[in-house]
């Protein structure tokens, strides 16, 4: 005779089977027993927590020939045809494969038909979640008014996927994951029928893997025996399982504590050799330091607290760790573990984990007694750092925007000279609408664009962090000149370049020249045309200057070329809604025409 797997073999017949949901168990034979059954329930839980068992075994109990009865006999024909699924008025439906409105619209047809074979048409409806929304509607109306003959009951693990009308017309029970001691008492007595030799440390193991669900841990006992030949030890059950020792964990968690990379990197290698799965391990190591956690904040709990080791085992190690570092490092691997699902190289990301657990935050500073434990965070301390640097650069930038402003407002028509390091306070005029600056004092600089065009994907990457609306205003910009504090930028679309020129956007973006240059940096903009004007302008000075001029002509040449200008009256305007249409769309698309 074919073998039949142990979950198969020791699944529930009975009410009393069932384990660790003795509150449902209760509930239902006092219905039954009360004759005050319902017409719909809702049975929600974890896996493996014997929710399709309960229905079917509330379904022999109702059409059992001795019954209703609180204890289905499963010795009468009824009992023994429903348990192998062959009764026509038991209905069991997959809603996983069978979720469309159709098989629903065909059991609201049949639902009217009284039973042919038992006492009771039951209709069990597994993952009931995963019904349609045309489905459900369809069950609706059904579901609220049945006939008397009829029972539905519903079974899913995400009931907040059901609809709330669904939910309310049906008696809902919550089932719980089992307890380790009520785990560890199943498995012994499958153990002892089976025949199968087992420690008591192995059934705890395999308790804690199951996390709660009866089903998972009597399948891995049956996996377990199958590798063993029946006899199960701890070290078995570890190997079987993939799964690693509480001691392998625990010099891992030493290694953590203490920052020691080496040893991390070590323990890790160790695992990967023994054929261990990165991201089976690093979910293990995540659960380790839960169990940490939980002594640290319920010291009082049992061994139902524990899933990777003993809590006896865990506290001398908790002691070693504050609540507030345990708290980094379960939402770190929780994340790390998130990520994992998509590396290419999961063993790369599990040691990146670990290895920022041991160089992220700084030890803790052990206090006398009586007194407050203080604890420095590295990365805390250092984004601290960078967010004063940007303020600091931000109203640096703000107050020399402000000065240069008020200086070309204040004297309109004067002379703004500059000297090479003065050239930041006089070319901020530059962006203002009614002025204009002659850019040939430049042009001299020119030769470094090169310079700056070597950097410029850097700039651009980092404007793009710190704002991707700024960052596409900055494409249409191609850097053409650099000196020690002022970077200049030509723009071919007016509007990218005065939405460049908005103090935000200028905050953001001598912030990133900043950090670049290591020194305070300036951004000047211009037009390409006006660019290319003043380069020609520029040549032609200098071949003249050249031919016939003295060294000192030169020079007091380039300090006036630096000059802030009125525009001149052929393209001003003297009323100011043309100034404001001017502003907003700019000079190309706004045409002035004389009365």
């Amino acid at each position: 005779m074919a073998h039949l797997a142990l979950y198969r073999a020791w699944r529930p017949q009975t009410f009393h089977d069932m384990v660790g949901q003795q509150h449902i168990v209760q509930t239902l034979q006092n219905a039954i027993r009360e004759n005050r059954l319902a017409h719909a329930y809702l049975f929600s839980g974890p896996r493996g927590t014997g929710k399709t068992s309960a229905a079917k075994i509330l379904a022999k109990a109702v059409n059992c020939e001795h019954g209703p009865s609180v204890e289905p006999c499963n010795e009468c024909s009824q009992c023994q045809r429903i348990t192998t699924g062959s009764v026509m008025d038991v209905v069991e439906i997959d809603a996983a494969s069978n979720r469309g409105v159709e098989e629903i619209r065909d059991i609201r047809d049949k639902v009217k038909y009284a039973p042919t074979e038992v006492r009771r048409k039951v209709y069990i409806i597994d993952e009931v979640h995963m019904l349609t929304t045309e489905a459900f509607n369809a069950l609706l109306k059904t579901l609220e008014e049945p006939p008397g003959h009829v029972m539905f009951i519903l079974a899913t693990t995400e009931p907040h996927r059901l609809p709330p009308t669904i939910i309310s017309r049906c008696q809902r029970f919550d089932f719980r994951r089992v307890s380790l001691e009520e785990q560890v008492e199943r498995l012994s007595e499958i153990s002892r029928e089976e025949q199968i030799t087992a420690e008591a440390d192995a059934l705890k193991f395999i308790a804690r893997l199951s996390d709660g669900g009866m089903r998972d841990a009597v399948s891995l006992l049956d996996q377990i025996a199958s590798f063993t030949s029946g006899q199960v030890t701890l070290a078995h059950a570890i190997e079987a399982t993939g799964g690693l020792p509480s001691e392998q964990f625990a010099r891992l968690a030493v290694a953590v504590r203490d920052r020691d990379a080496a040893s991390v990197l070590q323990e890790i290698e160790e695992m990967m050799r023994a054929g261990k799965s990165a991201d089976k391990c690093l979910e293990q190591f995540m659960h380790y330091f839960r169990d940490l956690l939980m002594v640290q904040l319920a010291p009082q709990a049992t061994g139902s607290s524990g899933r990777i080791a003993d809590p006896q085992e865990l506290k001398q190690m908790a002691d070693g760790f504050s609540r507030e570092r345990l708290f980094d490092i379960i939402d770190l691997l929780n994340r790390y573990q998130s990520e994992m699902k998509y590396a290419a190289h999961p063993q790369t990301m599990f040691e990146i984990a670990l290895l920022k657990l041991c160089s992220d935050s700084q030890p803790t500073v052990s206090a006398p007694q009586g007194q407050v434990t203080a604890g420095v965070d590295r990365g805390e301390l250092q984004l601290l750092k960078q967010q004063i640097a940007s303020l600091e650069n931000k109203l640096n930038a703000a107050m020399k925007s402000g000065a240069a402003i008020a200086n070309s407002s204040s004297g309109s028509g004067s002379t703004a000279s500059a000297s090479r390091s003065g050239v930041g306070q006089a070319t901020r005029a530059v962006a203002t609408p009614r002025a204009r600056v002659k850019l040939t004092a430049f042009v001299e600089a020119h030769h470094t664009g090169n310079a700056i065009a070597l950097k410029w994907s850097q700039i651009l990457d980092g404007v793009k962090e710190k704002g991707r609306t700024i960052h596409a205003m900055l494409l249409d910009g191609k850097p053409v000149a650099h000196t020690d504090d002022t970077v200049v930028v030509a723009f071919n679309n007016t509007f990218h370049r005065e939405n460049t020129e908005k103090p935000a956007s200028l905050a953001v973006i001598e912030e990133v020249l900043s950090t670049i240059f290591s020194r305070p940096t300036r951004l000047v903009t211009v037009m390409l045309k006006e660019w290319q004007d003043a380069l020609a302008e520029g040549a032609g000075s200098h071949t003249g200057s050249s031919a016939g001029t003295g060294s000192s002509e030169s020079e007091s040449s380039a300090r006036e070329e630096l000059k802030l200008e009125p525009e001149d009256d052929t393209g001003a305007s003297k009323e100011p809604w043309v100034d404001e249409a001017v502003r907003l769309f700019g000079e190309e698309l706004v045409t002035i025409k004389e009365d």
